[in-house]
């Protein structure tokens, strides 16, 4: 799955670790996610989505 979390947080100007304390979770969490090593649980999926201000369809994509 190929998400956009890096794009939007940076257009957003958070830091990982502004965006990590955001969610309740650690600077490594949002690293994974942003590398596509850990995919979220959906109710991250969603508190990312709502700090970002987007959907959950938009910030990941699954991939073909």
């Amino acid at each position: 799955m190929k998400n956009k979390i890096r794009e939007l947080r940076k257009a957003g100007g958070y830091r990982q670790e502004d965006l990590a304390e955001a969610l309740g979770v650690s600077r490594q969490t949002i690293i994974a996610i942003e590398n596509n090593k850990y995919n979220p649980t959906l109710e991250l999926a969603m508190k990312m989505a709502r700090k970002l201000n987007t959907s959950v369809e938009e910030l990941f994509k699954l991939e073909d």
